[in-house]
């Protein structure tokens, strides 16, 4: 049998939803993703003001400001949202745990513990790291550190896992990391303070750099990481069977771990690397497509990206426009939004 396929007759989630559900998801996202789209384009610095937008593109600044600030931004915002929608979709069927999300594995903690590193080497220069490794670290960059630092994090929790032979120690090995990685972090800023306002900065997550650049990067990950994850979207649907009968199907579980264990750190690094910590994106994305239209991974994995991408974006035009000229952190909007669905879904299923 074909290591990398489950058998269709196997899958537990066939017929529970018809299609035409599905469909409507997809279209209410889009619709959702198209209107979101305007309102980026709209909201400025002076907040929720069509009068200041058309000013803007009347003016001689219009393709500085729409094309070089806002349009990269809104694109940039869906995929951040993408990205972490995808990762926590992955990590939720790979763990099989509905409360898993994209950082669970590492990621976080090693991308802030490596902004932390950069942005203490560039206050205190060679006092603590000695010039050559300051002048290294400084060339580094934050969202280059970002993005390295997510993959060393999930690189040691597989060492710590030995591997992705088994989900249980994999998700252990995560949560070590995590709290290993976060007070070297802590070690660091009291070492050099300066460098904890950054760190401020990086862990509440922001849209507000992301530019052309940012987004052809994450447009290019997001375009090899979703193919290659839907392609593996039958063997997430025989682990809900679990590990047992995943493997009498003939799955190499090791091996198909690891390659979605790459695709988390993957879509996870770029976009913190980009945005930050932006918090609970990933695990309610793939909440509200269960909830609303469960189904097969191959789906799964499409709408929760395509959820994560609505969520961030709403989330960034709200953070742009609530407060106005003052710009609240998207990280932070987004964990009082999670945070507050989740304590909602809660209490609905303790009263039903």
């Amino acid at each position: 049998m074909n290591g990398d396929r489950a058998p269709a007759a196997s899958l537990p989630f066939e017929g529970r939803t018809d299609r035409s559900r599905r469909a409507r998801l997809l279209v209410v996202l889009a619709a959702a993703a198209a209107a979101l789209t305007i309102c980026g384009l709209v909201v400025g610095s002076q907040g929720w003001s069509w009068s200041a937008w058309v000013s803007d593109l009347a003016g001689d600044q219009a393709g500085l400001i729409v094309g070089q600030i806002r349009l990269p931004r809104t694109l940039g915002a869906m995929l951040v949202g993408g990205l972490l929608g995808l990762g926590g979709a992955i990590a939720q069927g790979l763990l099989r745990n509905p409360l898993a999300d994209p950082y669970l594995l590492g990621s976080a903690a090693g991308a802030a513990l490596a902004v932390v590193v950069v942005l203490a080497a560039a206050s205190s220069g060679a006092d603590w790291v000695g010039s050559t490794t300051a002048a290294w670290l400084g060339q580094l960059g934050l969202v280059m550190a970002a993005f390295v630092g997510a993959l060393g994090g999930v690189l040691l929790t597989l060492a710590l896992a030995r591997g992705a032979q088994h989900t249980l120690r994999l998700l252990l090995a995560g949560v070590v990391v995590g709290v290993l990685m976060g007070a070297l972090g802590d070690l660091v800023t009291t070492v050099a303070p300066d460098a904890l306002r950054g760190k401020q900065a990086f862990v509440l997550g922001s849209t507000g750099f992301l530019g052309w650049g940012s987004v052809g990067l994450m447009a290019f990950g997001l375009a090899v990481a979703l193919p290659v994850a839907v392609r593996y979207a039958r063997c997430l649907d025989a682990l809900t069977l679990g590990e047992d009968s995943a493997a009498s199907l003939g799955l190499d579980l090791p091996r198909v771990r690891l390659l979605l264990v790459a695709l988390l750190a993957l879509a996870t690094g770029l976009a913190v690397s980009q945005a930050g910590l932006v918090a609970f994106v990933g695990l309610v994305a793939p909440h509200l497509v269960k909830r609303y239209a469960p189904a097969p991974h191959g789906y799964t994995l499409v709408a929760s990206a395509a959820t994560g991408a609505v969520l961030l974006l709403a989330a960034d035009v709200l953070a742009r426009g609530l407060v106005a000229p003052q710009e609240l952190p998207v990280g932070v909007l987004t964990a009082v939004l999670g945070g507050g669905y989740l304590l909602w879904l809660l209490n609905r299923r303790a009263l039903g």
